[in-house]
């Protein structure tokens, strides 16, 4: 079955948009983003109109935690000075990056997700993103709009994200289930954090394994998304906590199962594996299994 755009129908604070919507909507009053890996990337090539951003921006170090993302307070001017406005939709959209080629296909969703947590209702994701735009031959350039500073006002959203303490508390009941985004060599064994192997209960379905293989800027048909889930024990009923390293491919899960299947209880665990393997007494638990 051929996607529909915008995707999903029916509206809804993120929704997904395709290389041919966002070409003809070029002219119209929006906001756009290139979130592509280095800023030397969106100087090479980027969508005509787009501005930069960066997604590193929005997080930082907090006491012991090495990448939290930081108050509105402190996010609102750099957002009002690439020109968010709630009054018009902004596009993300990323690519693999033809200076360095860093690109994973993250990039837009811990933006599209930023974006959404800061307060803003009218988020389009490019799906496919800068590859498939140029590989159907679409314009890029390399001018620089100008910008006209806006008064976006952040706010950092409710019922999103779950703290530590509340993920401890309720991970384990039968009504709920922990997800883990990372690719499985990561979830089974040693990665880089102190410890080896996921947060005990943890369910793997890593993000890429949702997306198509040749572009994981591009989600897989819905049909094939719901075959994943379904094979996971993932369903309606449940709700579902969001997690991975450092919340960076949780986005990715949160943003599609929040509003493209739109599940009724959502979360997304933004400290993940880094901040529950800091705690000395937390036991992890390494191979395939959850448990």
């Amino acid at each position: 079955m051929t996607r529909e755009y915008p995707y999903p129908p029916g509206g809804g604070k993120v929704r997904w948009i395709s290389t041919e919507w966002l070409e003809d909507k070029l002219e119209q009053e929006m906001t756009i983003l290139d979130v592509q890996p280095n800023i030397h990337d969106y100087l090479q090539e980027h969508i005509p109109g787009a501005v930069y951003l960066n997604e590193g921006f929005f997080r930082a170090y907090q006491e012991n935690k090495p990448g939290v993302f930081m108050s509105p307070k402190t996010v609102q001017p750099y957002l009002r000075k690439v020109g968010l406005s709630r009054d018009k939709p902004v596009v993300v959209y990323t690519g693999k990056g033809p200076f360095k080629g860093w690109g994973d296909g993250l990039e837009q969703t811990v933006v599209a997700y930023s974006l959404a947590k800061y307060g803003h209702d009218q988020v389009l994701v490019l799906d496919g993103g800068m590859e498939k735009w140029k590989k159907e031959g679409r314009e890029i350039n390399q001018i620089f709009p100008v910008v006209d500073e806006t008064d976006f006002v952040a706010t950092d959203k409710e019922g999103f994200h779950i703290a530590y303490e509340e993920v401890r508390r309720i991970k384990d009941e039968e009504d709920v289930i922990l997800l883990d985004a990372r690719p499985p060599h990561l979830y089974e064994g040693q990665g880089p954090w102190g410890k080896p192997g996921h947060i005990p209960g943890a369910v793997n379905l890593p993000w890429a394994g949702l997306m198509m293989k040749d572009n994981p800027r591009q989600l897989k048909p819905e049909e094939e998304i719901r075959e994943i889930i379904e094979s996971k024990g993932i369903s309606r009923e449940k709700g579902i906590i969001c997690s991975c390293g450092t919340g960076r491919e949780a986005t990715n899960e949160f943003l599609l199962f929040n509003f493209a299947l739109r599940f009724p209880k959502v979360w997304i665990y933004e400290g993940s594996f880094t901040e529950w393997s800091s705690y000395p007494e937390n036991p992890t638990v390494t191979g395939p299994d959850p448990y």
